[in-house]
C-alpha cells in the first residue's frame, strides 16, 4: 500500500486516536532521542516520520524557551500532521509541522544540526534517495538517531494479532521484509549500507531492548485498530469481528498479567554523522 495513502487514512487515524496509550507505550524511545538531542547540544532539530508530534515537542520543550523554533516535525500523513500542530499549540511549544515526503522534500540545505526519528524511517520506498536528501538538509557534522525495529522473531507481540487472525480473515495484509514497513530495517547490514550509500559516517547501531508497558483495558483497542489486523477489521461483520476478538485476545494471554500487558520492544539505535 502507498503509505502515504495508509497514513492519511485509516492506520493514520488509528495512531490519532490512540495517540495517548502509543505515547506512554513508546515513552522510553523518545527519552532516547532527547537525550541525543541533548547531548550534541542541537539547537535545530528536523523528526522524521514525527506522527502526533510527541518526540517533537518533547525535544523543542529539552531545547528550552527561544530555541524550540528550530524543532521541525515532517510527516507524509496530513491528519497526523494537524494532530500534531494541535498537541504543540495546547502544550504552547513553538515547533513547526510540515505535511511532506522527507525522502524528496526540499528541505533548507545543511538547516539542522540534528536528525531523529521514533519509528519513523522505515517506510520510505526508497530509503539510500530518502537518507540522501536528509543528509542534504543536515548541517555538517550534525546528529542522526533513529530507533527502529528489529526482527519479527525478536518481536513476538507485534504479529501475535495477526497470527491468531490469519485464519478467519483471508484478507489480512502479509508483511513482506523487502517493502517498507514496520521491520524493514530489521538487518543491521542493510541499514548500514543504506546510511552508507546516502553519505553518512560514523554508523553506529546498536541494540535496544525496552520493557513496554500496556494496561489491559486497553489490549482489545490496540490489537482491533492497529497494525494490519486494524487496516481490515472494520470492514468485517460483527459476527466475524466477535469471533477474531475472542480468538486475538486468547492469543495474547502469555503477555497478561493482571491489569497489565507486558512485552520486551525489540529495536535498534541507529545513530551516524552527516
Amino acid at each position: 500500500m502507498n503509505q502515504t495513502a495508509r497514513w492519511s487514512g485509516t492506520a493514520g487515524q488509528a495512531w490519532i486516536d490512540a495517540q495517548a496509550m502509543l505515547d506512554e507505550l513508546f515513552q522510553p524511545f523518545e527519552d532516547l532521542l532527547v537525550s541525543e538531542v541533548a547531548a550534541v547540544g542541537a539547537g535545530s532539530v528536523l523528526d522524521v516520520g514525527c506522527g502526533t508530534g510527541s518526540t517533537t515537542v518533547a525535544v523543542a520543550r529539552r531545547l528550552g524557551e527561544g530555541k524550540g523554533k528550530g524543532c521541525v516535525g515532517v510527516d507524509v500523513a496530513e491528519p497526523m500532521v494537524a494532530a500534531a500542530r494541535a498537541r504543540a499549540e495546547r502544550a504552547g511549544v513553538p515547533v513547526t509541522f510540515v505535511h511532506a515526503d522527507a525522502q524528496k522534500h526540499g528541505f533548507a540545505p545543511a538547516g539542522f544540526d540534528a536528525v531523529i526519528s521514533r519509528f519513523g524511517v522505515m517506510f520510505f520506498a526508497d530509503p539510500v534517495r530518502a537518507f540522501e536528501n536528509l543528509r542534504r538538509a543536515a548541517a555538517p557534522g550534525a546528529a542522526l538517531r533513529a530507533v527502529v525495529w528489529r526482527g519479527v522473531a525478536e518481536n513476538p507481540f507485534m504479529t501475535t494479532a495477526e497470527r491468531a487472525a490469519a485464519p478467519l480473515v483471508p484478507a489480512l495484509p502479509v508483511r513482506r521484509p523487502d517493502e517498507p514497513g514496520q521491520f524493514a530495517f530489521a538487518d543491521p547490514e542493510r541499514v548500514r549500507d543504506i546510511l552508507a550509500r546516502a553519505g553518512w559516517d560514523g554508523v553506529d547501531i546498536r541494540p535496544v531492548d525496552v520493557a513496554c508497558v500496556l494496561p489491559e483495558r486497553d489490549l482489545v483497542r490496540y490489537f482491533t485498530r492497529l497494525g494490519p489486523l486494524g487496516l481490515v477489521l472494520g470492514g468485517a461483520d460483527e459476527q466475524t469481528r466477535a469471533r477474531v476478538v475472542d480468538t486475538v485476545r486468547a492469543a495474547f494471554a502469555p503477555y497478561v498479567h493482571g491489569d497489565e500487558v507486558r512485552f520486551t520492544a525489540a529495536c535498534w539505535q541507529v545513530d551516524a554523522a552527516a
